[in-house]
């Protein structure tokens, strides 16, 4: 039976029955709301007892998802192996810093048949592997039972029920239609393609725009300003995925454009957060203190650029955005430049 054979049999009913969600920081929470209220009995790991026990017991995630209720099908634990018993998929929502510890943690625990989906938006710090690499090496399991999730996806306004769609990718066509179909409800809509490359580094990439188009604003720039930037930006995205065998178009997609409109425009987003504590003037030592979640963009930055060198990319924004980071650019310098080169370049 060729890929889309098997596709013609899949129907509504093939939608996971019982899924996990290792994570429960706000979007791991958010997206455990999504699969129950699409018909999932979901089980989440949080590492805190006294986080799993509320949001068992009161449906409620008040730490990270303050006045959101959560369906009755979400329940938590602190257990690892009761939580991933039985999952036919496993959502990663962690830090993309520990998520290897994370699997070496579960590696044993993971039934043998899951699907196990990346949630998350990062790139290792010393491989400069994607999430979904991380995943493949750490468990040793076949890239096709891998799958990745990404679009502009703001936890409290899909928490609040509010629309939006997402993209789900897998290089099989197959797994990453049952992952979408799982993570589709009335307000949720899930889209598919097989472009992982495209899908997880659109993901990655965004939030360093975030982070630039948070400092200019922190700075006191306007509209033309961060329009320059974010329209530049999604260049430099295109050009380092394409480099590394993405699709272009993904990039013009919910993974890359839609993404990047939805994190560099809402104060919701926490690399936007943490770009704006930048651009006023908070060191990045005292920006890391002050944010209450992780902000990947400031974590991915130096890895994506040494990826860049590798391949002879050019990326001025994130340069400019890692001078700041690092001190030695001043926010108010930083601006939407393509090279050093005086002379007018091409569009």
């Amino acid at each position: 039976m060729n890929s889309s054979d098997a596709l013609d049999t899949l129907t509504l009913d093939a939608k996971a029955r019982k899924v996990a969600v290792l994570g429960a920081g706000s979007w791991g929470t958010t997206f455990s709301k999504i699969l129950a209220d699409g018909g999932a009995d979901v089980a989440v790991w949080a590492r805190r007892p006294e986080l799993a026990r509320e949001i068992t017991e009161s449906n409620r995630n008040s730490d990270y998802l303050p006045g959101i209720n959560l369906p009755e099908r979400v329940t938590a634990s602190a257990s690892l192996p009761l939580v991933l018993e039985g999952a036919e998929q496993v959502f990663l929502s962690v830090p993309s810093q520990s998520l290897r510890a994370n699997l070496e943690a579960v590696r044993e625990l993971i039934p043998a048949d899951a699907i196990v989906v990346s949630l998350m938006k990062g790139v290792e710090k010393g491989t400069g592997l994607r999430m979904s690499e991380v995943i493949e090496q750490v468990l040793g399991i076949d890239a096709d039972r891998i799958a990745v999730v990404s679009g502009p996806n703001l936890a409290l306004e899909i928490a609040k029920e509010q629309p939006t769609a997402a993209v789900v990718s897998s290089r099989s066509l197959e797994n990453a239609t049952l992952v979408a179909m799982t993570a589709t409800n009335p307000y949720f809509r899930s889209f598919v393609n097989t472009d992982v490359i495209g899908t997880e580094f659109g993901g990655v990439l965004k939030n360093l725009i975030a982070v630039a188009i948070g400092i200019v604003d922190g700075v006191g720039y306007g509209e033309n300003t961060k329009a320059s930037i974010i329209t530049r930006g999604l260049v430099e995205m295109t050009d380092f995925a394409v480099a590394y065998g993405a699709r272009p178009e993904t990039l013009s997609g919910l993974a890359g454009l839609g993404d990047l409109i939805a994190t560099c425009e809402s104060s919701l987003s926490r690399n936007n957060t943490a770009g704006r504590l930048l651009g006023q003037g908070y060191t990045f030592t005292d920006v890391v203190k002050q944010m209450n979640q992780t902000a990947e963009g400031l974590s991915s930055v130096g890895p994506v650029l040494e990826l860049a060198l590798a391949k002879g990319v050019e990326m001025p924004i994130v340069s400019q955005v890692a001078g700041v980071l690092a001190g030695t650019l001043n926010p108010r310098d930083i601006a939407p430049h393509l090279t050093t080169d005086p002379m007018p370049q091409g569009e």
